[in-house]
């Protein structure tokens, strides 16, 4: 009996014993391994400046692959038939692909837009049918400040199917004025009134030098193109400023500007 029981023992070791301890030490292994492997991925892309959201997401989803194969194997120690797991798992990884296909593409745009960077945040843009200010850019959405302080949260597939505009991108900008006179103001008195606003406002650039020129001769006024260039975060105050300032110097100097007139005529057909 003994010897029947030792045998009996020993033959349990040998069918469950064995491939139990080998699926342990697989587990173990694999999961030292897979982890290793996902933290030496997150650093290398660190090392390449790639955002730290996508970072960590490629580090999640390695270490899930890679845990998957590991379990996979250690199942298949222990003589649980794989198979048809692989397939449930294929199975299930299609079905959720299909219903999260917006999803998966809100995914592939914010991977877009954080591998090639149209915008930063702190940036002002118009992207996504929005303007505002670059508050978060995350995997499946961006969020954006609006100028009266709004939250707007976009999905990153609608801003990158469309087009992007970065006023933040440039050192620099231009500001474009189109200042009218009358026709029969002194075009020179005029050339040179704008110039001098132009050179004692401190934020002016004098590089690329402003320009002023006649832009058109309109309807009812002379129109002046006046193209100052100032540093993109001057860019609002300044324009506000020229603005004033213009029609401030204007007034000063006699220099008119035309604004829409309609003249009416009233006729008594009583004393017709």
């Amino acid at each position: 009996m003994d010897k029947i029981s030792t045998d009996k023992v020993i033959d349990l070791i040998q069918s469950y014993g064995l491939p139990l301890v080998w699926a342990v030490v697989i587990f173990i292994v694999g999961r030292i391994v897979a982890r290793t492997v996902s933290n030496t991925i997150g650093k290398m892309m660190t090392k390449g400046n790639i955002d730290e959201t996508l970072v960590k997401f490629a580090k999640n989803v390695t270490y899930i692959a890679l845990m998957a194969f590991v379990i996979l194997a250690a199942l298949d120690k222990l003589g649980v038939e794989t198979t048809s797991f692989a397939a449930i798992i294929a199975a299930a990884g299609l079905a959720i692909g299909f219903s999260l296909q917006g999803a998966l593409g809100n995914f592939a745009a914010g991977v877009m837009l954080i591998t090639f960077r149209p915008f930063k945040v702190g940036d002002f843009v118009e992207a996504g049918g929005i303007s505002g200010v670059v508050e978060e850019i995350q995997i499946f959405s961006s969020k954006f400040k609006s100028g009266d302080n709004r939250e707007i949260i976009v999905p990153n597939s609608q801003i990158i199917a469309g087009t992007i505009t970065n006023y933040s991108a440039k050192e620099t900008r231009r500001i474009d004025l189109v200042i009218g006179v009358g026709y029969n103001d002194d075009l020179k008195k005029v050339r040179s009134v704008l110039e001098a606003i132009l050179n004692q406002e401190e934020r002016v650039l004098p590089e690329p030098e402003p320009t002023i020129g006649l832009l058109e001769l309109g309807d009812s006024s002379v129109n002046f193109a006046v193209r100052p260039w100032v540093k993109t975060a001057d860019y609002g105050s300044t324009r506000f400023a020229l603005q004033e300032e213009i029609k401030l110097r204007f007034d000063d100097e006699g220099i008119s500007i035309p604004f829409p007139q309609r003249d009416l005529h009233i006729f008594n057909e009583a004393a017709a």
